[in-house]
């Protein structure tokens, strides 16, 4: 892992693949000729696969959807402005200059990508490796030991299947879902006594089937291992799990510092060191000092390790209309109705 100091904390056995080349990150093999719409025959079946959800979910505070049954929750975030970077004293110099960014609408996965949804992708031949569960338990628990090639294979997998742009988030589109709409070092507060009521660490019984590991969390949060996502209260924009449980690949080529970084939300690639790629949130063999939201840290873009997984963004489609935007709509027309959206303060 890089920095050095976590590789040694974690204790994480990383391995690391053949580089797989442009055509593995880009997901599974397509057969030809193409049919309808451009997708070649194998990808139009996908594509007829996806069906609505017989449930559509829905948000406490922000507008929630999802496009296929089998494909994740999606919280439709606003556009704002935000401080990224530790403001704090126990930040480090990977975290600093703080800078203001300004974000696009977009929508992110209200959990982290599951087993369950990373087992539909593998049997459709996208995502090429099954990884494993280390007997933890699949389904709703988040997937582990994938690399930032795989997390970009499941991608390729969700646009064929539903049509739209899902890709992984930039690392500032990350710490501004995490973040919520807060400045402090948690999106809680700064306190970390209480870490373990809002996520999944290294806690007291997790370091019990660990004695070689010298730290942990002095509290229970029920899990020694990766917890089922949504086991722990969702931040304020209703995401669950973006502190802890797993690290979450995002699009960005590792840079020492934010010296240069982009202001606009977008990835940052160019002048970075893209054999390594950025990953944010923390997992649960963690102290709480590594899932502030400012925290990145960084690995090879081949390895996996079984605190490694993804949560995945979507583009608006366009001419898509948000709940936000019919239900100003509708109040301009003397109608009223609809969902009202939180938007996030400025700051």
């Amino acid at each position: 892992m890089f920095p050095g100091s976590r590789r040694c904390l974690m204790a994480i056995l990383i391995c690391v693949l053949p580089f797989a080349g442009p055509c593995l990150a880009q997901g599974g093999r397509s057969d030809a000729p193409p049919g309808a719409g451009g997708l070649s025959k194998s990808e139009a079946r996908i594509r007829q696969r996806c069906q609505p959800p017989k449930q559509p979910p829905a948000g406490k505070v922000l507008e929630v959807f999802q496009d296929c049954h089998d494909t994740p929750e999606m919280v439709r975030l606003p556009g704002g402005r935000f401080l990224m970077g530790q403001t704090g004293a126990i930040g480090l110099t990977y975290e600093l200059p703080v800078h203001e960014v300004e974000v696009q609408p977009f929508s992110i996965g209200r959990y982290e990508v599951t087993f369950l949804q990373w087992d539909v992708c593998h049997a459709e031949g996208f995502c090429l490796r099954r990884p494993d569960d280390k007997s933890w338990g699949r389904a709703m628990r988040p997937v582990i030991n994938i690399s930032w090639v795989d997390a970009q294979q499941f991608v390729a997998w969700l646009r064929i299947r539903t049509g739209q742009h899902y890709r992984l988030p930039s690392e500032a589109e990350w710490e501004y879902a995490a973040r919520a709409g807060s400045a402090t070092a948690f999106h809680w507060g700064e306190s970390t006594g209480s870490v373990c009521k809002y996520a999944n660490v290294l806690d007291v019984a997790g370091r019990m089937q660990r004695p070689n590991w010298f730290w942990s969390n002095d509290c229970m949060d029920g899990y020694a291992h990766t917890a089922p996502v949504g086991s722990f209260p969702a931040n304020p924009w209703g995401l669950y799990d973006v502190t802890g449980n797993v690290w979450e690949w995002v699009q960005d080529c590792w840079h020492s510092d934010y010296t240069g970084a982009p202001t606009d939300g977008s990835p940052w690639i160019e002048g970075g060191d893209c054999s390594r790629r950025v990953n944010r949130g923390g997992g649960w063999g963690n102290h709480a000092r590594t899932l502030r939201s400012a925290k990145r840290d960084a690995d090879m873009a081949e390895g996996y390790g079984d605190a490694f997984g993804l949560r995945v963004v979507r583009e608006d489609a366009p001419g898509e209309r948000r709940a936000s935007e019919l239900d100003a709509a509708g109040q301009d027309a003397g109608t009223g109705g609809g969902a009202r959206v939180q938007e996030p303060a400025a700051r």
